[in-house]
């Protein structure tokens, strides 16, 4: 479980301070698919940084699992987020000169995992790229970089998974195919999935939208409550905002 106890996070930005995100109060079950929504500049990439243990919030507390990791030292939250926590970025931030099966088997190796090799196999199966396992990222396509940072993510067989615009970069076509992967990786491994994105046709497909704007929660609504004229509405007010 990820709960959040009146997170702010508030920056400074030349002479004034800019608040990031304000008392904010957020608790996800294990094993939840939510979407998080919202303006450029509201939040969402921040929230998934202090949710990872990649920055501190100001104030307040986030506890993983029940430990309350903003108490945590830097060798403790790299532990935590090497067993715990998977993470995509719109970047790829793949290693340019490890191959694909490489850039899958580095989280392995790093955590001493055991049959890294087959494990890395069996992933690079599921993202469909066996055949481009000895590929390094400059000889993939932008979809194929993003299946294999997706399968780098789950490696260590992580309880969350963070993606954070991970079809930002990508068409259409190959956009809605990462979603996809990502979604039936998520279900097999049991994994809790917090995905931030722009695109409120994906986000619509969560158990759960989280809508932010400027830094608070704006909506929480459970798939079953949402509906296409409701998502048009936000959408609307989005681009207002």
């Amino acid at each position: 479980m990820i709960e959040l106890k009146k997170v702010e996070k508030i920056v400074r930005s030349g002479s004034e301070q800019l608040t990031i995100l304000r008392s904010l109060d957020l608790l996800i079950p294990n094993g939840q698919f939510v979407s998080v929504v919202g303006p450029s500049g509201s939040g969402k990439s921040t929230l998934l940084g202090l949710i990872a243990g990649l920055d501190a919030p100001t104030s307040g507390e986030i506890r993983i699992d029940g430990q309350n990791i903003t108490t945590m030292g830097e060798d403790e939250l790299a532990q935590l987020r090497g067993s715990k926590i998977g993470f995509v970025f719109q970047s790829f931030h793949l290693i340019p000169s490890l191959t694909a099966a490489e850039n899958i088997l580095i989280p392995m190796e790093i955590s001493g995992a055991n049959d890294t090799r087959d494990r890395a196999n069996r992933l690079l199966e599921d993202v469909e790229l066996t055949a481009r396992a000895h590929h390094y990222p400059s000889q993939l396509s932008g979809g194929e970089r993003q299946r294999v940072a997706i399968a780098r993510a789950f490696a260590n067989n992580p309880s969350i998974l963070l993606a954070d615009e991970p079809t930002g970069n990508l068409d259409a076509h190959n956009g809605h195919h990462v979603f996809e992967l990502m979604v039936q990786l998520n279900r097999k491994q049991g994994a809790t999935l917090i995905l931030v994105t722009h695109d409120h046709e994906l986000a619509a497909r969560a158990d759960r939208r989280v809508s932010l704007q400027d830094g608070r929660v704006v909506s929480d609504t459970h798939a079953e409550s949402i509906e296409p004229s409701h998502l048009a509405d936000e959408v609307t007010e989005a681009q207002r905002s």
